[in-house]
């Protein structure tokens, strides 16, 4: 599994994560809605921390910044 997810794409994940998670916990959402959202966060928060989408590698994504060689 090599990376492919940068700083800004991991932040922006776990933001809509804890956003989903708080309207869960305060009673704005509920019912079905409520749980696929809830898979859907744990799902942004496993895939921010391994820096790795399986949705973009078959497309070839890669939001992390082009590493630079050194010589």
């Amino acid at each position: 599994m090599k990376p492919n997810m940068g700083t800004v794409d991991k932040a922006v994940r776990i933001l809509a994560a804890v956003v989903i998670a708080a309207l869960y916990f305060t009673n704005v959402i509920s019912g079905t809605l409520a749980l696929v959202l809830l898979v859907l966060a744990g799902i942004f928060i496993v895939t921010s921390l391994i820096s790795f989408c399986p949705l973009y590698w078959p497309l070839g994504i890669s939001t992390r910044k082009k590493e630079t060689e050194v010589k």
